[in-house]
């Protein structure tokens, strides 16, 4: 059961008002998170900025969703998992990588070693060293793809954290 209100553009006040027409004359509708947002405009205009940032992201989406999977597994975000995990297959994903990346890895050396590096900023960036983006790097990472990581271990974290305290679930929309 939400513990916060959805709020519609007429609900909404101020910039959040602004936010939630501009975003519903564009896409006719906005998700549940999106809605529940629109109480705090910073939250709500800060995860707006993030997001499309991170869609310029040079780190491919099959490494970001396998990222945001294994995340999402860890933080707990039952709505936020299963976006993603219908995300990794619409790219492609197999059911068995999926499954890998819920626990933290991959079939795949360079996947296996992005997830981890992005569970390790998630769990405690000062646990990342100098042989993690070593290791990454003789995989094939840019020091670009290296800091997208960051934004979208942030960015899941953002989100996740908001549903769950929100009391979004599956059942809801994931924006």
């Amino acid at each position: 059961m939400p513990r916060l209100d959805r709020l519609t553009p007429a609900a909404a006040v101020g910039a959040s008002r602004d936010l939630l027409t501009e975003l519903v004359a564009q896409h006719g509708q906005v998700g549940d998170m999106v809605a529940t947002m629109a109480h705090s405009p910073a939250v709500l205009s800060g995860y707006l900025q993030l997001s499309r940032a991170m869609k310029r992201s040079k780190l491919s989406r099959k490494a970001s969703e396998r990222i945001s999977i294994a995340v999402q597994t860890q933080q707990g975000c039952s709505l936020c998992l299963q976006s993603h995990i219908d995300a990794a297959r619409g790219i492609g994903i197999t059911d068995d990588e999926i499954e890998q990346a819920k626990r933290g890895t991959s079939g795949d050396p360079a996947f296996a070693a992005i997830i981890d590096l992005g569970l390790r900023i998630y769990q405690g960036p000062a646990s990342v060293t100098d042989e993690h983006v070593e290791r990454v790097r003789e995989l094939g990472f840019s020091d670009r793809e290296i800091a997208d990581v960051v934004g979208i271990v942030a960015l899941n974290l953002l989100t996740g954290a908001f549903n769950l305290v929100a009391g979004l679930t599956p059942g809801h929309d994931a924006d």
